[in-house]
């Protein structure tokens, strides 16, 4: 029973406590919206902290004080200017690693110690956190695209502590793959004579569901984007309207639920087995499935004629 527990213990590093106080943290705060809001002091502020975009419209009336931590949405092109710069210089001292078998920067390999990465052998496929991290950088280069020149944001705002959050979370989540690959003191251990050896079916199937699941994604944003166009592309107006198509036929939030698709791509291509990376899921579904909450909410109250059979979230269920 010790032993159990030491090994129980053991498994709870930095990375894996952070990502699980995450999504403990937002399935507390999701549930907390089932509570009548004359229960709880400070619900105003603390609506105001969690929603962002559209949905502050929807909520509670905002105190005045609150509008001075007020960022522009359309500050999200900053979350993924970011990743693409910290992932891509993640991504090519790994790529220096596995192809040319330098070691990492000592500053680097501290980092990941102290964030709970260990040195094993065979643990892991270092081709899974290759390939992880480079669906990370090209989802974020298309998010970035897209931020750029597919959506069109209105004048609604987000808080400074969610904008500063998502500066973090970009950072702190490409540190959470690269602590997966598997290390030979300050150099990537790789199984068998070369990387590609170590191809899996599950490689090639996570791979399929991150392409599938992208194109959807983007599919959905396009759709969010034209709303707002005439036929020429040119925007018109920055006014909500019920869209449609694509996922939109059967939630109202698709593009959160294919985000969630991608990091369970990202999952599969781990192996299924990573235990890591499964609670960077978790925290993916629960800050998600309470964004499409509120906006599922929001139209709802906006529109009279939305369509009833549409979920927030999952299909069918939620």
């Amino acid at each position: 029973m010790a032993t159990w527990m030491g090994v129980e213990l053991s498994a709870l590093n930095p990375l894996r406590a952070l990502w699980l106080a995450l999504a403990a943290a937002f399935l507390l705060t999701l549930l907390l919206q089932l509570v009548p809001p004359g229960l709880l002091p400070g619900w105003a502020l603390f609506q105001d902290l969690i929603r962002h975009g559209k949905t502050k419209l929807e909520g509670p009336l905002r105190p005045a004080a609150c509008r001075a931590f007020d960022v522009p949405k359309r500050y999200f092109s900053h979350f993924y200017i970011i990743s693409v710069l910290w992932n891509g210089f993640l991504l090519w001292h790994l790529t220096q690693s596995l192809f040319l078998g330098a070691p990492l920067p000592n500053w680097l390999h501290g980092l990941l110690r102290i964030l709970g990465a260990e040195q094993f052998r065979g643990g892991e496929l270092a081709l899974s956190a290759f390939l992880v991290l480079v669906f990370l950088w090209l989802h974020s280069l298309r998010r970035l695209f897209e931020c750029l020149y597919v959506s069109v944001f209105s004048n609604v705002m987000i808080h400074v502590v969610q904008y500063c959050f998502g500066l973090f979370y970009y950072v702190i989540v490409g540190l959470t793959v690269l602590s997966q690959v598997p290390m030979d003191g300050k150099n990537v251990y790789v199984m068998g004579k070369n990387l590609l050896m170590q191809a899996r079916w599950f490689h090639i199937l996570g791979m399929m569901m991150f392409i599938w699941s992208s194109a959807h994604q983007y599919k959905c944003h396009v759709i969010l984007g034209n709303l707002r166009k005439n036929k020429a592309g040119v925007v018109i107006h920055c006014n909500h309207r019920i869209p449609f198509g694509d996922w939109f036929e059967y939630v109202s939030s698709p593009n959160y639920l294919a985000e969630l698709m991608i990091y369970i791509s990202m999952a599969v291509t781990f192996g299924f087995h990573n235990l890591t990376w499964w609670l960077v899921v978790t925290y993916v579904f629960f800050s998600h499935a309470l964004f499409a909450f509120f906006s599922h909410k929001f139209y709802k109250s906006k529109f009279v004629s939305y369509p009833k059979h549409r979920k927030a979230f999952l299909p069918f269920l939620f």
